[in-house]
């Protein structure tokens, strides 16, 4: 009876190992996951703003095809 319960707290001490392992890689992939949104989330912000000058690029040089259009006119 003795051995059951020693091979029964053993192999708890071991499930409690890996649940503890697990917890810890979570705890790293969650902060990875928020650092990867976080640069993304960057990259999206300085994607707008590139697309907003490009924007306001071309709708500049329209204005100015169009007065030259009518000068030629």
């Amino acid at each position: 009876m003795s051995e059951i319960v020693s091979q029964i707290l053993k192999e708890l001490d071991t499930l409690e190992e890996s649940a503890s392992k697990l917890r810890s890689v979570a705890a790293g992939a969650g902060k990875q996951t928020d650092l990867e949104v976080a640069i993304l989330n960057q990259q999206m912000a300085e994607l707008r703003d590139k697309n907003a000058r490009a924007t306001e690029f071309v709708n500049d040089a329209m204005e100015i095809i169009k007065k030259l259009k009518k000068t030629e006119d």
